[in-house]
């Protein structure tokens, strides 16, 4: 049964709304207030804050932040993150964590969230920040830099196993599901899986084979895993997150000169771009009934955030899979790279466990990525164009498809249509 926060707590509980939109502000307040009425009794105080005038007043003396921005928004950051790029046949799926894309949507809120970090050590140096936004590594490794008490999080790693034996039809005959899982965000390994004592990675391989093989015959139906299983083929080990992401974390899917890849393997480019389309006029249909309906109600899910705020408020222990400095956790990473590690939590904190060595041919595919990432935190921070360029020359997939001239002159074509979205790069 769920766990609940000590009443007093509970009666003292102020939710702080902040954005930047005021009419998405008002629709959020809306919602929360029916469920804080329906849900709560109402006894929790709600507050709206709009605009950077009101944000101090929204984070003064908060215990816990919860981030979920997207700067710039679809229009018009997302769209120069995909077209500019195809100009110089670039083609991306998601964009948001690596690539290109995943680097310029670092570069532009990494600025913003250091503003917002600036806010919180003069009104609220305790609090925690619960960190939703991607790119998730660069975010929180900034963050983490500028001395905020933070942890990243993502939801592929609770789903990860379970999906898994899910899609290959074994999940119904696992009585006791056992899984490690680490490595950094978007690119963890599922280094075990066992039902007690018993490996199931040998049945997971033979029908994850099994299932692409079907699937790669002329003319048979595609499913939307064929890259994670392939990249399992060849490591040896299951990824954490999705195949539309994964296809663009690593030099061997988007490549011009194998474009028969994307059909075999059910790559779909510009799915962000898509996706966005889609969910905005998805809300533009339900914001009536949804904001209408008086009796909204709401079920916990498995995000991670309330099961910590919870568990730093009553001290029963929560295991998550959490973003954090590495430190000496995974022993063949960079020290300064954040990575996706086990992690306790309890009224001491956020503690990550310690991992040791993964498998170096993982670890030697997570460090194409750890470099990026830390090369485009050292942009945001320094304010280089050098350094946009080195973050971008060392994409696994941008490097792979262009010329160092051609990433360069894409870098400054992405500065230029970003402009005052970015702070003046030198």
């Amino acid at each position: 049964m769920p766990r609940k926060i000590h009443a007093s707590r509970v009666s003292n509980l102020v939710i702080a709304l902040y954005d930047i939109d005021a009419t998405r502000l008002g629709e959020s307040l809306q919602m929360v207030q029916t469920l804080n009425r329906n849900l709560n009794g109402g006894r929790a105080k709600v507050t709206a804050h709009h605009g950077v005038a009101q944000r101090k007043d929204a984070l003064r003396g908060a215990d816990y932040l919860v981030n979920a921005i997207q700067v710039g928004g679809y229009e018009p950051s997302t769209v120069i993150d995909f077209e500019i790029p195809k100009k110089y046949g670039l083609r991306q799926t998601i964009g948001d964590t690596l690539g290109i894309g995943g680097i310029f949507r670092g570069l532009r809120t990494i600025p913003v969230l250091m503003d917002i970090a600036d806010d919180i050590l003069e009104v609220c140096p305790h609090a925690w920040f619960l960190n939703y936004s991607n790119p998730m590594a660069m975010l929180t490794m900034a963050l983490l830099r500028r001395g905020i008490k933070t942890v990243g999080l993502c939801h592929s790693v609770q789903v990860c196993a379970s999906g898994l034996l899910e899609q290959l039809e074994m999940d119904k005959s696992v009585k006791q599901l056992k899984w490690e899982i680490a490595g950094i965000n978007h690119q963890a390994w599922l280094l075990s899986i066992r039902d007690g004592e018993t490996d199931l990675y040998p049945e997971i391989k033979r029908r994850a084979a099994a299932k692409n093989a079907a699937a790669l015959v002329a003319g048979a139906a595609k499913h939307g895993d064929m890259v994670r299983f392939e990249l399992m083929r060849h490591f040896g080990y299951y990824i954490t997150e999705s195949s539309e992401h994964n296809a663009e974390y690593s030099p061997y899917w988007i490549k011009a000169r194998y474009p028969q890849l994307i059909e075999q393997f059910n790559i779909p480019l510009d799915e962000y771009p898509r996706r966005c389309v889609n969910q905005i006029a998805g809300w533009a249909k339900m914001r009536d009934d949804v904001l209408g309906n008086h009796a909204l109600t709401h079920e916990r899910t498995h995000e991670y955030g309330s099961y910590i705020i919870e568990a730093l408020e009553t001290d029963v222990p929560y295991r998550i899979g959490g973003n954090v400095l590495n430190h000496g956790l995974i022993t063949n990473l960079p020290s300064e790279a954040v990575v996706e590690v086990p992690c306790l939590v309890d009224r001491n904190g956020v503690q990550p466990t310690f991992v040791g060595k993964l498998p170096e041919h993982l670890a030697a595919l997570n460090r194409t990525n750890i470099n990026p990432q830390i090369l485009t935190v050292e942009a945001a921070f320094s304010r280089k164009k050098d350094d946009v360029y080195h973050a971008a020359y060392l994409d696994p997939h941008t490097a792979a498809e262009l010329s160092l001239d051609d990433i360069r002159a894409l870098c400054d074509d992405l500065i230029a249509a970003h402009g005052t979205m970015m702070p003046a790069y030198r």
